[in-house]
């Protein structure tokens, strides 16, 4: 997988959330969201640290593993009001 340029990521498009629980052959849990941003905040603030691990966000072009959610969660570029601590 190539590295996001965290800089050039664009948030309104389109994202698909998997979530999958590390314990063998566990739930995936599976969300549609209108734009990235939402799908990175929904993530972020409603998964527990353990499922966030193994969460991706698909957007069509890219995919997105926990910690490059955490990332564009955290940056400067992040559209949305934040209420996570993490």
């Amino acid at each position: 997988m190539d590295r996001i340029r965290l800089e050039d990521f664009d948030y309104s498009v389109p994202a698909e959330l998997f979530a999958l629980k590390r314990k063998k052959h566990g739930p995936v849990t599976y969300r549609r969201f209108e734009t990235a941003a939402e799908a990175i905040r929904y993530a972020v603030e409603h998964l527990s640290r353990s499922l966030l691990d193994g969460t991706t966000i698909e957007t069509g072009a890219e995919r997105l593993d926990g910690r490059t959610i955490q990332q564009l969660y955290g940056g400067d570029r992040y559209p949305l009001k934040r209420t996570a601590t993490r």
